[in-house]
């Protein structure tokens, strides 16, 4: 199978890179299966039904999103109705929706889509996510109950994505970090299998602090003192994030490779 997985897209601009650049990269990298991370798509926080709908439109099969997961309130009912979102795993069990799916592709595939929230610096206290993993893994394992799987793993420290990626090599055919907005430049095929990134980037504008305007983030790191709202930056936004193309017996990685387009960081895409 050929997956896409794109980062966190941060506002307007970022919708407008995925719209631009998505329905493309479907045909001319021949690709089976979308997913994206929304949880930064509405004006920087949560996401709306209609951004939900319009990602669909442009070539998603399935969203994942966050610890802003319910920053917009619609997405308390809405999580419910829309099956094709995944919130994270490790969160309270009565909260809407669901941390993992198992999606329909193309040919009779099935890809598991799952998310987990990091511990380590975040501002919440989570759930241990390698039980909450492990366990969604053991009801579709791959080869057997899914052709692919892809952890959306959405956390602050690389360590901590890095021992997730180790964990669960071999068990998944993609884990990607998500939440720190910098592609990272450590693209690659564990020893079991796994396809591996710690950070997939954003789809935003890096002219910025994180996606987010400069005045605001700034003025905070100098002052030291909260005060105005953060507001997306709003220049051309780079669409990034991981591909990847899965064997077809084991659906375990056989290729990876970073994605970037558009903006200001330097271009790369798939050869193979």
């Amino acid at each position: 199978m050929r997956i896409l997985f794109l980062g966190d897209i941060v506002g307007r601009t970022g919708r407008d890179a995925v719209e631009a650049h998505l329905p493309n990269l479907r045909d001319t990298l021949k690709l089976d299966f979308v997913i994206i991370n929304a949880e930064n798509s509405a004006a920087g926080f949560g996401m709306t039904a209609k951004i939900a709908e319009d990602l669909f439109s442009w070539g998603a099969d399935a969203i994942t999103l966050g610890d802003h997961a319910f920053d917009q309130k619609e997405m308390l009912t809405y999580l419910d109705e829309d099956k094709r979102i995944v919130r994270p795993l490790n969160i309270a069990t009565t909260a809407p929706g669901v941390g993992a799916r198992l999606f329909e592709a193309p040919r009779g595939k099935r890809v598991l889509v799952v998310q987990a929230l990091g511990r380590v610096f975040m501002r919440q206290p989570f759930d241990d996510p390698f039980s909450a993993l492990e366990a969604s893994l053991r009801k579709h394992p791959l080869g057997a109950g899914a052709d692919a799987v892809v952890i959306d793993f959405h956390a602050e420290a690389t360590s901590e994505k890095m021992a997730i990626g180790h964990y669960f090599d071999g068990k998944a055919s993609l884990v990607v970090g998500t939440h720190t907005h910098v592609p990272t430049s450590d693209t690659q095929i564990l020893p079991k299998g796994t396809a591996y990134q710690s950070d997939a980037g954003m789809c935003g504008d890096y002219d910025s602090v994180i996606g987010m305007d400069k005045k605001e983030p700034l003025r905070r790191f100098i002052t030291g003192m909260p005060g105005g709202r953060f507001t997306p930056a709003e220049g051309e936004a780079t669409l990034s994030g991981v591909f990847v193309k899965t064997d077809n017996q084991t659906g375990r990685a056989a290729a990876v490779s970073p994605v970037r387009i558009g903006g200001r960081l330097a271009p790369v895409l798939p050869t193979t």
